[in-house]
């Protein structure tokens, strides 16, 4: 047809193409989200459990002993709001921590009515293991990156976390959602306004770089 474009494509009949790509951009990022979620659990944390874990433990009592090493002021109660879990769960899982000697548990000197959990030495040892484990994994694949590709994809999946967050209603304003990885300008932590692994690290000293849970 005389004048008309002949590279445009038209569209049905009340279709906004906009609306269409905005759809498939949501749909590939909570795709990728999730298998990358996913994948970082299998690779990671199932396999470690599975095949180089001296201890059978689950992905829940592991969870706890890390944040034992990140933070021993977290009260068990509190551990269980976060991890989604009744006390009675969490004081299992305390126990079956407390058995195989990886935690000791302790009263609050603040309230005596308060239960802390400490890791043990074995508990400390277990978690470094599992640290070096990821880093066996993935080490290869960060450095394949490059530091400056490596940056740049963390700084676009931490604005996206805070905008997550902004426009969603979290559970809790207060954050375990690192595992453990703490740093004194996160994001997502300063957004949230609580980090629960803040005070022990602002008592060792704020900022100072140190091996994560």
């Amino acid at each position: 047809m005389q004048g008309s474009d002949p590279t445009s494509v038209a569209s049905p009949t009340g279709i906004d193409p906009s609306a269409v790509e905005l759809d498939e951009a949501v749909r590939r990022f909570l795709r990728c989200g999730h298998i990358l979620g996913s994948l970082l659990r299998e690779i990671l944390e199932e396999s470690f459990l599975g095949r180089h874990c001296p201890h059978p433990l689950t992905r829940t009592q592991f969870c706890l002993l890390k944040l034992s090493t990140a933070n021993a002021e977290l009260p068990l109660s509190e551990v269980a709001r976060y991890l989604g879990m009744s006390p009675a769960a969490m004081t299992k899982n305390a126990d079956k921590l407390e058995q195989l000697g990886l935690v000791s548990r302790s009263s609050s000197p603040a309230d005596r009515r308060t239960v802390l959990l400490n890791a043990s030495p074995d508990g400390v040892a277990l978690v470094g293991e599992y640290e070096d484990f990821k880093a066996s994994r993935i080490s290869p694949v960060v450095a394949g990156l490059g530091a400056p590709e490596v940056d740049e994809l963390c700084d676009l999946l931490e604005g996206l976390c805070v905008d997550l967050l902004r426009y969603g209603q979290p559970s809790t304003r207060r954050c375990l959602r690192c595992a453990g990885y703490f740093s004194a300008d996160c994001l997502v932590g300063l957004e949230l306004g609580e980090c629960a692994l803040r005070p022990r690290h602002d008592a060792a000293q704020a900022g100072t770089p140190e091996r994560s849970a």
